[in-house]
This record gives structure tokens, C-alpha cells and sequence, in this order.
């Protein structure tokens, strides 16, 4: 298959907010150009990118998956689902040993085993680290626990029947799994290429980090019991972010595989997944301290690259930090943009082979309608993408 890469970018201004705490409770920064930026990690957006998913209904639960430690709890409540016969402690005990058999360490964490011993009932095994497995493969699993329900570690002692599981827990993977990988780093025959990389947003100015000083009054206090009932510092920033994601449309369309139908096209389950991406990533933003900022907002600016070469970041063009000496950053970011990509694809003969889609909000942005087709609206732009995406993928190798 023909390599095809899509890019994604942004700019965002967030207003006094701690979107992304260091462990000091203080916003993350990086330093670029020589000067300290806000910074939101990658790990920040693409989590808020895969609750997005669900949240706004982008995709059918079954497209889905779940990661977490406790697995052997996940395939044992749909154990019982499909046979309510089995108590919950026969489900967990056949739940952890097809867990197991897929090649995955369990063991029951000490908190608890004691609480066991409290409560006489039988403690959850728990993976020794965060599994990531679609909806599909839960499933999946937990139908051929069933099977082997009679005498699981018989049933599991046939090569056959553990392979089976093996290949369940690798197959069929969801929408998230095929978007942002998976690795088990004991197990790497289990491990996913994920097929989206997510930059660390950061800002394009430089930025200092400020502490807000408040107090809390007790209700109950009467006039002669002054002072506050609690005192405390929260740090913050506020910044015009640069932010960028790379997609690798051939990597996509190899994780799902033939997706969830054998009656639909291949390249409809890839499209549904870079659809729900591209809506995910531009309208998702991470939740830290977001009852404290209420800091929601949207982009200014998204501009979408579709590429056959490699994927290309334009932060370069903020290396020399913008100073925002008329007390704003977004036109002049804008502006940036709109002279350093023609350049770079000039100079690297990307024009001839490049998409381009923008969407864009306001006066500020207004350069940057030259770029390419510009959108009227987001579901605008997804479809346009989408559907440019389809058909590369048809056209022959």
C-alpha cells in the first residue's frame, strides 16, 4: 500500500488555565527558541482525544476499547453477561486464566488480599500493568473462557486453545488500539504500531508561570470568627498553543484490518477512524483544573496537510518566539504560518503532492485562506478529508 500521511494543525488560545500539571502542581513548559513555553504533553491531548470518542458519540461502542489493570474484572463482568449460571467468583477465575493463557502476567495487588481477609470474598487478579483491549476482544475472550468453563486449566493446556486466545487478544483491534498503539513491554508479539503521533502543543510566545492566591470562607463561621476557613496557591499561564498530529493512513487501514463488517469496503472503516480523529483531536481539550479555569475554547486555526512523502511539523516557524507587542499572538501566528509552509514545500517538493483544507475563525486568521480549500464549517472539512482519503486509498498500488 502506497504510504499516505495526514497531518493536523492547530492554533489554540487558552486563557489563565493549568491544563497539564508537572508533579509540583505547576503547568508544564519546555523550552524552545531559547525562551520557557506553556506546554500540554501528548499524553494530555490524546487522552482527551479517546474520551472525546465516546463523549460525543463519534463512534460505536464496539469501535472501542478499554485500558486498564483490572482486565481479568472487564472479561469476567462479560462472562457473566453471556451466562448468568456462573457466580462472579467462578467468572474470575475463568476470566483470569484466559487472560493469562493470552500471554498476559495477573496477580492479585496486596490491598486486595488484605481486604479479602476482611471480607472472606475472593480478591480480582489485576494485570501487572494497563492492558489496552478492544470491545471485540473482550468478547472475544470471555467466549472462550465459556468454552472451557468445565476445567479452564485443561482446557488451556491444549496448544490450540491457547492460541486461540493469544490471537483473540491481537486481532480485531479497536478504533483507539489502531489509532494510538499498544505496547506490553514483557509481551511484545502483543505490542500495536500506533498510527498517530501527537506533538507536545506548545506555546508560541514565551510564557511565565503566575500563582493565584485564594480563600475559602467557611459558611458556618459567625462575625466574630474572622479570617478565612482555607487558604491556598494555584499556578497557571495562559497562551496561544501551536498544535500538531501526524496520521500514517496506511498504518490505520493495516491495525483494522477488514473492521467490523465483512459487507463494507475496506477503506470505510479507515475513514469512519481518521473522521473520528480528526474531529477528536481538533475539538478535545484536557480537563486539568477545568472547574477551577473553565478554560474553553476552540482553535482559532486548523489546517489539514494530506501527503504521500512524510509528515511535516510547521513549529519550526515559531522558533523565534512571537512577542505579541500589540498584546495579541494569534494574527501574527496566523501570519507566520501563511509564509513558512509555502516556503518549506517549495523547497522540499511537497506542492505537487499535497492536500491542503483550512478552517479558520476571525480576522486574525485571514492569511491563511490561501493555503488551500478553505471550510465553512468542521463537518465540512472532516468530509472533504475523508473522502480525499478514500479515494487514495482506491486508486491502484
Amino acid at each position: 500500500m502506497t504510504r499516505i500521511f495526514l497531518d493536523v494543525h492547530a492554533l489554540q488560545t487558552v486563557p489563565p488555565s493549568n491544563l497539564n500539571r508537572d508533579d509540583t502542581g505547576a503547568p508544564k513548559t519546555a523550552i524552545y527558541g531559547g525562551v520557557p513555553r506553556a506546554r500540554v504533553s501528548s499524553q494530555a491531548w490524546k487522552r482527551a482525544t479517546r474520551t472525546h470518542f465516546s463523549g460525543e458519540q463519534l463512534l460505536q461502542p464496539e469501535e472501542l476499547g478499554v485500558r486498564t489493570k483490572k482486565i481479568v474484572e472487564v472479561i469476567a463482568r462479560r462472562i457473566t453477561a453471556l451466562d448468568a449460571a456462573l457466580d462472579d467468583e467462578q467468572a474470575l477465575t475463568i476470566a483470569d486464566e484466559t487472560v493469562k493463557a493470552a500471554g498476559l502476567k495477573t496477580e492479585v495487588p496486596k490491598r486486595k488480599a488484605d481486604a479479602a481477609k476482611e471480607s472472606g470474598a475472593a480478591p480480582a487478579p489485576e494485570a501487572k500493568y494497563l492492558v489496552f483491549l478492544s470491545a471485540r476482544q473482550v468478547d472475544g475472550l470471555a467466549r472462550l473462557a465459556l468454552e472451557g468453563a468445565g476445567d479452564i486449566t485443561a482446557f488451556f493446556k491444549d496448544k490450540k486453545n491457547k492460541d486461540r486466545a493469544k490471537d483473540l487478544a491481537d486481532s480485531r483491534h479497536s478504533v483507539d488500539i489502531a489509532l494510538f498503539g499498544r505496547m506490553v513491554a514483557d509481551a511484545a508479539d502483543f505490542n500495536v504500531d500506533a498510527a498517530v503521533q501527537v506533538a507536545h502543543a506548545i506555546s508560541v510566545h514565551r510564557v511565565e508561570t503566575e500563582s493565584d492566591y485564594y480563600t475559602a470562607v467557611d459558611d458556618e463561621n459567625t462575625e466574630e470568627e474572622t479570617g478565612a476557613g482555607m487558604i491556598g496557591t494555584i499556578d497557571f499561564n495562559s497562551a496561544t498553543l501551536y498544535r500538531y498530529a501526524a496520521l500514517g493512513v496506511h498504518q490505520l487501514a493495516a491495525n483494522l484490518g477488514h473492521g467490523l463488517r465483512e459487507d463494507e469496503p475496506r477503506t470505510e472503516p479507515v475513514r469512519r477512524a481518521l473522521e473520528a480523529f480528526i474531529h477528536g483531536f481538533i475539538a478535545s481539550l484536557p480537563t486539568g483544573k477545568i472547574n477551577t479555569f473553565g478554560h474553553h475554547t476552540l482553535p482559532d486555526a486548523v489546517i489539514v496537510k494530506l501527503r504521500t512523502t512524510r509528515p511535516i511539523s510547521f513549529v519550526a516557524a515559531f522558533e523565534d518566539p512571537i512577542r505579541g507587542d500589540q498584546g495579541g499572538h494569534v494574527r501574527e501566528a496566523a501570519d507566520r504560518l501563511a509564509a513558512y509552509i509555502p516556503d518549506i514545500e517549495r523547497a522540499y517538493g511537497q506542492q505537487d503532492t499535497t492536500l491542503t483544507w483550512i478552517l479558520r475563525v476571525g480576522p486574525n486568521t485571514l492569511k491563511l485562506a490561501d493555503l488551500g480549500t478553505e471550510s465553512d464549517t468542521l463537518t465540512e472539512l472532516i468530509t472533504a478529508v475523508g473522502q480525499a482519503v478514500v479515494e487514495r486509498l482506491e486508486q491502484p498500488a
